[in-house]
Formats: structure tokens, sequence, C-alpha cells
């Protein structure tokens, strides 16, 4: 199947996903739009309704010329197209594949007629914006807004969880121009980052954690893959270490290029926790001129993932420290993916002809591939919207077994996770697929719990698989009832927090200066910033950004543009097969044993797994770690001479 085939086909599929294309118009001319229900409404009984007086802000989202537009992002993007790099500017895209200014003045004019104010027509007429109170809202829509307890599957931080019981109707008249509706649901995304703790305290052996691998060892333990020694858990891996395992050149790289993160809010001073990050990790000072915050808001939110923009912002530093750095806060606290979805189409409404980035790091995740449809529907219309305006958009792909959205969407580029070994001299001495296992000491014998984290991939449940990836992937990762699938991520970086990275925070004290701390933490929201700052390094000095990646990256398969991940077998040295602490020394671990020792095993997916996809660490392509991880400047010479 050729480039466009197999991009016009994912598109269909993703404007179909999730419900009945052909559900019939309900009483009044109204029809239901499919796939607009949460899954955990089905199966979790409301406790009660929202008040009818209480106000929302909702966005129905504009349906634009996927199809045509879905080819021209995969032609601009295939390195020997004739389209290759010819990218559209902001109001161009918006002119060529853009809902009209007829189908989003319809949508406004019906807003204003049931009640709605505020009505507003995003600049690239991506949706309408409108707000209302909940009982206005529900007669719109022909919905109930209910309120739902949080659960594993579910909740809304602060606020109560909310979403409408039944599908969202809309005239018939302007369905067709309809992805979806936003603001109803209030379920934020995941922020996939794992944050250490303290060492737990008690009697028993002191385990002191390690500053490169294998610095600490603990003997005498019961015997696991023949050896009863094993390596100490990692202190958190500096910049420099960072810098040398994946071979990263100059202190300057990235000038003239500019990366953008996408944030729930802004954190406090967070130039200023750059700053001390920079110092304590011997980088060069940040300049204030390279650096800008935008909210969309008024920064209500603050940071309630805090940490995330902080392992962002310091992650992509250390591999292009000399880029400009945008951050972008949605500032929707209690409107689920809402504010996301509008940050990264902040950056692609840009100004001044150009959007405000060229490369976007995304440490979130709407959900499973089991999410509403009409989330995968207005995810894939940015994503496309993207790859046309030349916009690498690049997506952690979670930190547990299975796939999750936007990163399996065929135009996002999925960053999966290793776990890394980095010796005493920076040297790499090993790094496989990120899948870890913990087992507890429990009378001299080590208890299997099952999985700590593991890079989220394996095979789409959604997205038939992009030409990209024909020939590339083994038909084993794509092979799936129907056809061949997408298979996830594409590329990868240290990710286990078991061999984490060092962030630093400020921490505030009341009437007194606040002090710099570090943390070590993990997740794919580690490997994401940490990819994204060595494209945008590559990116230095080039005439046109690299923009969308995916196919230019899988014709580098097999190259010496990645470090191949290894498995970890039998052969491999048993002290690169795990690492021993306490069991409290990581969130991960059950408090209830943080006096029990803990060993945690590398490279361990197995069918037993949550959610296991039939995931593996392979030379080659596999689907944890996708090509593998970026070699530095072999790297950034090979995507230079396809560009």
């Amino acid at each position: 199947m050729g480039v466009f085939g197999a991009v016009v086909a994912v598109a269909g599929l993703a404007v179909g996903a999730g419900g009945p294309a052909g559900a019939s118009p309900g009483p009044g001319g109204y029809t239901p739009l499919p796939g607009s229900v949460a899954p955990f409404v089905t199966h979790t009984r409301a406790t009660g309704s929202v008040a009818g007086s209480g106000r929302l802000t909702i966005q129905v989202w504009l349906r634009p010329r996927l199809a045509a537009a879905a080819r021209f992002g995969a032609a601009v993007s295939t390195p020997g197209s004739g389209l290759f790099q010819h990218y559209l500017s902001p109001a161009e895209y918006t002119a060529r594949f853009g809902a009209t200014s007829r189908e989003a003045g319809g949508v406004g004019s019906w807003l204003r007629a049931k009640g709605f104010t505020g009505v507003h027509t995003d600049a690239g007429r991506a949706y309408v914006r409108a707000t209302a109170t909940a009982a206005t809202i529900e007669a719109a829509f022909r919905t109930q807004l209910k309120l739902y307890p949080a659960s594993a599957q579910a909740g809304a931080g602060r606020y109560v969880l909310r979403a409408n019981d039944r599908p969202v109707s809309v005239p018939v008249s302007l369905a067709d121009g309809v992805l979806g509706v936003t603001g109803l649901n209030n379920a934020p995304p995941i922020r996939p980052l794992l944050r250490s703790a303290s060492q737990a305290a008690g009697s028993g052996r002191t385990v002191r954690c390690s500053h490169y691998y294998g610095q600490h060892t603990v003997s005498g333990l019961p015997e696991q893959f023949g050896s009863t020694t094993f390596p100490t858990v990692g202190c958190g891996y500096s910049a420099r270490q960072l810098r040398a395992a994946y071979r990263a050149r100059g202190l300057r790289a990235g000038r003239g290029q500019t990366i953008a993160f996408v944030e729930h809010g802004l954190t406090r001073d967070m130039f200023t926790t750059l700053r001390d990050y920079a110092a304590a990790d011997h980088l060069p000072a940040p300049s204030p001129s390279r650096y800008r915050e935008l909210s969309l808001g008024s920064n209500s939110c603050g940071d309630p993932s805090n940490g995330e923009e902080q392992l962002d912002v310091e992650t992509a530093y250390t591999m292009a420290p000399g880029a400009n750095q945008l951050v972008v806060g949605g500032d929707s606290c209690d409107h689920g993916v809402q504010g996301f979805f509008d940050a990264d189409l902040a950056i692609l409404n840009g100004v001044g002809g150009h959007p405000l980035a060229s490369i976007a790091s995304n440490c979130w995740e709407s959900g499973a591939e089991t999410e509403p449809a009409f989330l995968s529907r207005i995810e894939n219309a940015f994503l496309v919207r993207a790859a046309g305006e030349g916009v690498g958009m690049y997506f952690s792909s979670g930190d547990s077994s299975g796939t999750v959205m936007p990163a399996a969407d065929p135009f996002a580029t999925a960053v999966g996770g290793t776990t890394l070994g980095i010796g005493k001299m920076g040297n790499r001495l090993f790094e496989t697929g990120w899948s870890t296992g913990n087992s507890l000491l429990q009378k001299n014998t080590w208890r299997f719990q099952g999985e700590v984290g593991a890079a989220g991939g394996g095979p789409s449940l959604l997205w038939k698989e992009p030409s990209y990836q024909d020939g590339v992937v083994p038909p084993a990762f794509t092979k799936a009832p129907g056809g061949h699938v997408r298979s996830v991520p594409d590329i990868s970086a240290d990710a286990d927090i078991f061999t984490g990275v060092r962030v630093g925070l400020l921490q505030f004290h009341p009437g007194q200066p606040p002090t710099y701390a570090q943390i070590t933490v993990g997740g794919t929201s580690v490997a994401a910033p940490l990819v994204a700052g060595m494209v945008t390094a590559a990116q230095q000095g080039q005439p046109r950004p690299f923009g969308f990646l995916n196919p230019a990256l899988y014709k580098l398969a097999g190259t010496r543009a990645f470090f191949t991940t290894r498995p970890l077998t039998s052969k491999s040295p048993p002290l690169d097969r795990g690492t021993v602490c306490r069991s409290g020394c990581q969130t991960v671990c059950p408090s209830h044993s943080c006096q029990i020792l803990g060993l945690t095993t590398f490279d361990d997916q197995n069918p037993g797994m949550p959610e296991y996809t039939g995931q593996v660490t392979r030379n080659g392509y596999d689907n944890m770690t996708g090509l593998g991880t970026p070699d530095g400047p072999n790297f950034i010479k090979a995507l230079r001479s396809l560009h």
C-alpha cells in the first residue's frame, strides 16, 4: 500500500471509530454523535446531577477536510516526495483544509440561538467555543450531565467527576461538520510521571542509591539469575551522564530552533528553577531572551502536575541548551483534555504566519484507545494539521503495557522507554526495553509482585498500519484480525524510574527564599522531551524544520542513527538484570512493606503482566522501544542527510 492509500485508510478509520456512523436522527431533527460517551459512564452508577445553574465553557470541534489534509501531510513529511517540506502557513492550512467560515458560522448561530454566550470561533476554525449553564447545555445537546465517583479508571482530581450520561446530539444540518464536544467530561489527561520517594528508614542492611550503575552493590541475597549480588537502585542520572550516554555534542545545540512544551498550567518561577538546574549540572546558563511562557487563561490552574513541567523543560534543555523554549499552559482545570488540545492548537495557529514552534513535547495521554471515539477524531485532526504545517508532535507512549492516545495515532511520534545502565565514566553499559518487575524478599525468597512500570506499546486497536512502517516493522507486531495495524512506539529513550534522571524543583517556605532540590523521576515523560531535545539539536541550521518525523525515521531503520536496545537473556551479566532497594524507595512500592528488601528486574515483560500486548525487546524494531534510541552525532547526521 502506498503512503497516500495508507494514510487515507487511517484517517477514515479515525472518523468512524467508536460508534455507529449511520445512527438515525432523533426527534426534532437531531442526531447523536457516535462515540461521544465516556466508557466509565456505562459501568458506573451516577451519584447525582450537575447543578443546572452551574456554568461551563464547551467547545464544538469542527470537521476539517481530513482525507485531503492527511494525503498532504504525508506527502510533505516523506523524503523523496515532490511536496517534501513544502509546508503551509497556519492561514494557508485553514483556507485549504479547515472547516469553512459558513460551517463555523452555522454552529455559532445555533449555539447563540440556544442561549450560549461568549461564542467564539478558533483562529484555525478548529472549534467554536461557548459558555452556558448546565441546564442550557443539556437542553441544547439532548443529554444529561451526571456526577460519578472517582475510580481506578477515571477521576477528576480535586473536582467531582462529571460526564454526559448519553450521546451528545446536534442538529442533522450540522452533524456532518462536527467531530465532537469537549468540556462536558472533566476527566483529566494522564501524566506519565513516576517520582521517587525517600529511602525507608529501619533495621536491616543499608541500601545506598548509586550515582552510576553498579556503584554500590548488596551481597548475600537469595540467588536470582545465578547471582547473590545486585547493584543498588540509581540516585538519578545527571545531565552530564545523559549527554554522555546519548553522545550529545555542543553546549549551544538547538540554536535558532523553538521547542514547545504542552502543560496543564504554569509552574511558579520555572525559569529560576531552570537556571538552578543548569548551574547544578554544569550546563550553560539559560538566557531569559530564549525562554517564554504562554498561559491560555490567567494560570488559574497553577501547576497541578508539579514536577512534570520542570522535567520537560530541564530534560530537553539538557539535549538542546541553545534552543528557544516555549511553555504553553492549557489552564483548563475542570474541563478534561480541552486545555491540552487548546495548547497544541495555540502552537499550530501561531503568530506572524508561522507556528509558535516546530517541535512540541507532549507528556500527556487522553486515555487508552478505548477512550471516547470523538477524542481520537479531534486528536487526529490536529495531528494531521501539525504535519501539514511542519510541526513535529512527540508524545509519551505511557507507563504501562498497552497502547494510548494520542501516541498511537499514525501522525504522532510515539516515544517509548528504556532501562539504561550508565557506567562511572558515562559509558553505556546496557540499554533494554523498559518493563520492570518487582519482587519482595520474604522468608529468604524473592516473591514476584508484578509489573511496576513499562513502556506503552503494542498493536493499535484503532489504526491501520501506516506505509512508513510497512516493510520495517515485523509482521508479527502488526498482524491483527482484519489486516495489519500500526505498531507503537516509534523511538525511545531512558524512562525506567530505577535508572531514572534527576530533576530540579524549587521548594517554597513561608517568609524565606525558595530552596533548590533534586528528585529522581522516571516514565515516558522523561523519554519524550529527551528525544524532542535531540531532534531540536539536529534541526539546528537547517533551512526548513523536519516536521512530522516518522517517515524519515523509518527510512533510517537499522542504521547507525540509533542505538539498538538489546533483550536481557540468561547470557546477560546478572548485574545488568536488576537493582535492589528498600521496597519503599520508590512510590510504586506498597507502603505497608517499606522495611522489606525489594529486587526490581529489568526487561521482565511476560503474559502475566496487566494489559500485556505481546511486547518484547528484540534486535531491530520492537514494540517497547521502537527503532531504538538516538545515537547523538550519527542521529543528527542521518536526519540532516534526509532533509
